[in-house]
C-alpha cells in the first residue's frame, strides 16, 4: 500500500491495518486525512488478497478525537453542507466495503471518530476508551452519520441522550449499550483484534462478502425482503469454489483452505 502523511497502512496475512496518524491533534479528521483515508480504502478494496481491515489510532490517547475544529470554524453554511456530504460519503464507503472491518478503539472516539467506529462491522475497545458525540457543545450536531447510525445500534432513547447532552461514555458503558463487542486492557487491544481478524481472514471471501452485504441490507428493509436477499446470497455462495472446498473438507474430515472466489471473479 502507498505511503501517506496522516495515516499508516500495513498488510499481513490477509489483514490490512489503517492507523490514523495525527497524534499531536489526537488523530482529528482534517481534509488531508479524509482524502488519504479514502485513497487507502480504494487500495484495500482493489486488493483481493486483503480479507479483513482493522482501523485504529496512533498513540495511547485517541482513536480519532473528532473533526478538526480549526477547519470547521471557518465554514459557512454551503461549505458545511459540502464538508458533511464528503465525510458521510467516505464513512459510507467504509461501511460498504465488501470485507469485514474491525475498529480497535484505543482512546477517545469522539464526534467523527465515533461516527467512523460506528460504520465498522464491530468494535473492540481498550479499557480507557471513551465514546461520545459532543457536537452539541459547539452549537452544532453530528454531521458524519452519527444521528443515523447510533440510534440504529443503541436505540433512539440512548442515542438522543448522548447527542442532546454531548456526554462521553466509557468503554464499559458502550459495551453495555451494544456499541462495543469486547473491552480489553490497553496493551492487549491490538493483539486481540488481530487474533479475531486473523480468524476471520481464514474464512471464505465469497461468504464473508455475502454475509456482510445481506446483514447490512437487512437492517434497513422489512424481514420478507431481507429473507429474499438472504436466499439469493446463499445460492450464490453455494456456486462458489469456497463452498465446494468447505463442504468437501467437512466430509473428508480435514481443515478447509479457502483461497478462491466466484469463478471469473
Amino acid at each position: 500500500m502507498a505511503d501517506f502523511e496522516t495515516i499508516l497502512c500495513q498488510e499481513r496475512d490477509g489483514v490490512a491495518t489503517i492507523t490514523f496518524n495525527r497524534p499531536q491533534a489526537l488523530n482529528a479528521l482534517n481534509d488531508k486525512l479524509l482524502g488519504e483515508f479514502q485513497e487507502a480504502l480504494n487500495q484495500v478494496a482493489g486488493n483481493s488478497d486483503i480479507r479483513v481491515l482493522i482501523l485504529t489510532g496512533s498513540g495511547e490517547k485517541a482513536f480519532v478525537a473528532g473533526a478538526d475544529i480549526t477547519e470547521i470554524a471557518r465554514l459557512n453554511a454551503l461549505q458545511a453542507k459540502l464538508f458533511a456530504r464528503r465525510g458521510q460519503e467516505i464513512i459510507s464507503q467504509l461501511e460498504q466495503i465488501s470485507i469485514p472491518v474491525v475498529a480497535a478503539v484505543n482512546g477517545f472516539a469522539l464526534g467523527g471518530g465515533a461516527e467512523m467506529a460506528l460504520a465498522c462491522d464491530f468494535i473492540y475497545a481498550s479499557e480507557n476508551a471513551m465514546f461520545g458525540l459532543p457536537e452539541i457543545n459547539l452549537g452544532i450536531i453530528p454531521g458524519f452519520g452519527g444521528t443515523q447510525r447510533l440510534p440504529r445500534i443503541a436505540g433512539a432513547p440512548r442515542a438522543k441522550e448522548m447527542i442532546y447532552t454531548g456526554k462521553m461514555i466509557s468503554a464499559a458503558e458502550a459495551a453495555q449499550m451494544g456499541l462495543v463487542n469486547k473491552v480489553c486492557p490497553a496493551g492487549d487491544l491490538l493483539p486481540e483484534v488481530e487474533k479475531t481478524a486473523g480468524l476471520i481472514a481464514t474464512r471464505g471471501r465469497v461468504s464473508l462478502r455475502a454475509a456482510k452485504e445481506v446483514i447490512n441490507l437487512g437492517a434497513n428493509i422489512d424481514i420478507r425482503s431481507g429473507l429474499a436477499a438472504e436466499r439469493d446470497a446463499f445460492a450464490l455462495c453455494i456456486d462458489s469454489p469456497d463452498a465446494r472446498e468447505g463442504t468437501s473438507a467437512f466430509l473428508e474430515k480435514r481443515k478447509a483452505r479457502f483461497d478462491g472466489g466466484l469463478e471469473g471473479d
